[in-house]
């Protein structure tokens, strides 16, 4: 169990094209939430045994609105009710406008030793229809202020794909990321989702969604980018300097076991899947009555099958074909599929482990659809 995961479903404003679980007006139930979070992790710590909890994650939401009093009391219980490595990764999520000297100071002092900042594009235009709290000073000064405060692992978000982003504004973006000295850059593709106000916009011809050509060559041109500064495409949305990758994220994508507490949060045993209500009252209530509102799904030979497919191939490291045939032997069809991928070029095969190309990445969600096992 390498990993526990805290959902802060806390945000100051909705962005216009998200769809994580939170709230905008959470000040009157504030206290209340944070004790049930810290009741999950007492209750739950059962579940995890005697594991050595090797990551700590604080999600959102918008984890960085805690207060020094809320983050210390979820870090000081963990670390009363778990086993926790001396050299833990220690995430938190945090937003530009949140960050100044003192509060990153704060945070670590209390332990606090990865910021993932929220970044997501350096232009004003961008940021407005996005609907962003922070600006672009703030974007641009909060890097330099949490590494004067001794944060010496930051990773930042950056979307591509965006409505009118050309070629040339994308590049920008990366050069000047790269500018800010970071050591862990994630970045993602637009997608619309549904019952968002992107997706509205789209809908009524507001805003014009691109291409997937233009998507394609702009992730072409950040593979490039980051690989030409030093960096490591280590998962298809993530690229990380050599000892800087998240352990964290890491530890999903390798399929291994973790704990999710708050409301939305998911847990994995390595069997079993479970995930808790995405509604803040019926979380509460649940936790103060002892009967937890969640649900969970006990994972099928063909499910862990596709997962540990669909997951792996997104990494460097690859898929273990003598892994994938412990669970399910692999069928006729399978076999022929990957062959045809092979002679494509989008798969390379060395011994039993299979790795997606560079070409190949562009395609990721498609072939591991049709390597699924139905």
């Amino acid at each position: 169990m390498p990993g526990i995961y805290i959902h802060i479903p806390f945000c100051k404003q909705k962005c216009t094209y998200c769809d994580f679980h939170f709230s905008t007006t959470f000040e009157s139930y504030r206290e209340r939430m944070m004790h049930c979070i810290v009741n999950e992790l007492i209750h739950r710590k059962e579940s995890i045994q005697n594991n050595v909890i090797k990551t700590i994650y604080f999600g959102g939401g918008t984890p960085s609105l805690l207060t020094e009093n809320e983050l210390k009391i979820i870090i000081e219980t963990i670390y009363s009710h778990f086993l926790v490595n001396d050299t833990a990764e220690i995430t938190l999520e945090a937003n530009p406008d949140d960050i100044d000297l003192e509060k990153v100071e704060m945070w670590a002092h209390s332990g606090i030793n990865r910021l993932s900042i929220g970044l997501q594009s350096f232009n004003p235009s961008v940021m407005k229809w996005m609907n962003r709290a922070h600006t672009v000073e703030q974007s641009l000064s909060c890097i330099p202020t949490a590494q004067k405060a001794g944060i010496k692992n930051i990773s930042i978000d950056l979307i591509y794909g965006l409505p009118d982003l050309t070629i040339a504004d994308w590049e920008n973006e990366i050069d000047t990321a790269l500018q800010l000295g970071v050591q862990h850059i994630s970045a993602y593709c637009l997608t619309i989702e549904e019952k968002t106000a992107l997706a509205s916009w789209v809908k009524s011809k507001k805003i014009n969604a691109p291409s997937n050509e233009i998507q394609a060559l702009q992730f072409e041109v950040l593979q490039q980018k980051l690989k030409n500064a030093g960096f490591d495409h280590y998962e298809i949305s993530n690229f990380g300097l050599p000892d800087f990758y998240s352990k964290h994220n890491s530890s999903y994508w390798k399929g291994e076991a973790y704990l999710g507490v708050g409301p939305s949060a998911h847990s994995f045993d390595g069997k079993y899947r479970s995930w808790n209500i995405a509604n803040n009252t019926q979380y509460m209530k649940g936790i103060e009555s002892e009967d937890p509102a969640y649900d969970f799904e006990l994972l099928t030979p063909e499910n862990r099958f596709n997962e540990l497919l669909l997951v792996g191939l997104r990494t460097q490291w690859g898929v273990d074909l003598q892994q994938l045939s412990y669970i399910l032997p692999l069928p006729t069809v399978f076999n022929t599929t990957l062959s045809d991928f092979i002679t494509k070029g989008w798969i390379s095969q060395n011994e039993s482990r299979i790795r997606l190309t560079n070409e190949g990445k562009s395609w990721a969600d498609k072939i591991a659809q049709d390597l699924f096992v139905l």
